[in-house]
């Protein structure tokens, strides 16, 4: 109801408006808004509006509303907000959206080379949302949804999509059908699609089914790692040199995970010390990149930055990646200063699946979406489209029967729905 009203004020308004230019031209206008009337003239007088529903606009022949908001300009608290239009565009019965999503142009560009001018201009994002995602799930999934999940996340531009894992069925009940995922999944081109293997048997079970790219995990906690995979840090690195050997005969990429970079659900702490050891390590024995994964979520950039500091010291920046959990809420935050030390790819998972069976009390993995939004906000380059992920999301959320994890699918799902009634 008070959408109708506004829509229809606002309506109102730009009748008036168009109506006062063609007389009097721009001079002569008075700017409306939620907090009073102002007229237009000089960019000080613009500071004034804080809110302005600009424009809505009818596309006759599509059937279509566009919403144009304009945040307040030249705000003497934070800069951030003097940014230009964004538009959001919803279809009237069917859910689609602009890609012009609340991005930003213009005059944050000169603000983010101020403020965050170390951050990368292209981030790289590794989706493992069909293996790390749902491998906590208790549910089996169907092969063919695991599949289709997939399809959809390469559609949407994602450049990796973790597929599946090559683990006993046995600990890992959910992704028993691994061989059969690869099998309808590995001719899709235009993506990478690596697969997770714990030993050498796995390795050569993947590589059998067609898997062209593996990844390993070790773990940064002794603790861990004997209840994640069954044996201590060192036996797991001598496991895995014999997986990086056979993978370099075969001219297979292997990428490595570190799991509790930060915290561990037995230990606690863990000291940045052992996660470059283990890092270096990986890297040594022929892991082309390096996933530093907060298993359970409890990072923040005040235990971060010395983490990603002290790796750095043995890896190299552009052969790392950061994998958060978001339990605490600090995912995104944690990315952020992740990107200003320069790291420029960034795992995640669509609607922000996830957990791990050995974590206990870790929630999922940072959504996409949220990444996505939050990089596109930034300016950063991903090429990944929005809309598309959106529906990759909303497909897997109606299997599972439960809503969405990311804030930004909520949101956006919201507004079109909301304009699709009006």
């Amino acid at each position: 109801m008070l959408a109708s009203k506004v829509i229809k004020k606002t309506l109102r308004w730009r009748l008036n408006f168009q109506k006062r230019f063609d007389e009097g031209g721009f001079s002569t206008l008075k700017r409306r808004s939620f907090y009073g009337t102002t007229s237009f003239g000089s960019e000080a007088d613009n500071s004034s509006s804080l809110i302005n529903l600009s424009k809505v606009s009818k596309d006759i022949d599509g059937g279509t509303f566009l919403l144009r908001r304009q945040m307040r300009r030249d705000s003497p608290c934070n800069p951030l907000f003097n940014q230009d239009h964004r538009v959001v565009r919803t279809n009237i019965g069917s859910f689609s959206l602009s890609n012009r999503y609340y991005s930003s142009h213009g005059h944050l560009k000169d603000i983010k080379d101020k403020y965050l001018g170390s951050v990368p201009e292209v981030v790289k994002i590794v989706e493992v949302g069909p293996r790390d995602g749902l491998q906590n799930e208790k549910t089996i999934i169907p092969t063919e949804v695991k599949v289709e999940l997939i399809k959809l996340l390469v559609s949407s531009g994602l450049p990796v999509v973790e597929a599946t894992s090559f683990v006993s069925p046995k600990w890992v009940p959910q992704l028993a059908d691994g061989k059969d995922v690869i099998e309808a999944v590995r001719n899709l081109t235009g993506v990478r699609l690596p697969v997770l293997t714990p030993n050498l048997k796995g390795f050569e079970a993947a590589v059998a089914a067609g898997a062209k790219e593996v990844a390993i995990f070790a773990a940064a906690s002794e603790s861990f790692s004997r209840s994640n995979i069954n044996c201590s840090i060192e036996d797991s690195l001598v496991r895995y040199r014999d997986v990086a050997l056979a993978a370099r005969k075969h001219s297979i990429p292997v990428r490595g995970y570190i799991s509790c970079v930060v915290g561990c659900p037995i230990e606690g702490a863990v000291s940045p010390s052992k996660v470059a050891y283990v890092a270096k390590e990986l890297l040594d024995m022929g892991c082309f990149e390096i996933s530093l994964g907060d298993t359970i979520g409890v990072g923040t950039p005040g235990t971060v930055i010395p983490m990603l500091d002290a790796v750095t010291q043995v890896v190299p920046l552009e052969r790392l990646a950061v994998h958060f959990h978001d339990t605490y809420g600090q995912a995104l935050s944690n990315i952020l200063v992740s990107l200003q030390m320069g790291i420029s790819t960034v795992d995640s998972s669509v609607s922000g699946l996830g957990g791990c069976p050995y974590a206990k009390g870790a929630s999922g993995n940072v959504a996409t979406e949220d990444v996505v939004y939050m990089l596109s906000g930034l300016g950063v380059k991903t090429n990944v489209d929005l809309r598309k992920l959106l529906l990759a999301g909303d497909f897997i959320c109606k299997h599972l029967g439960r809503p969405s994890g990311s804030k930004a699918a909520i949101a956006l799902t919201r507004t079109t729905a909301a304009a699709s009634k009006l």
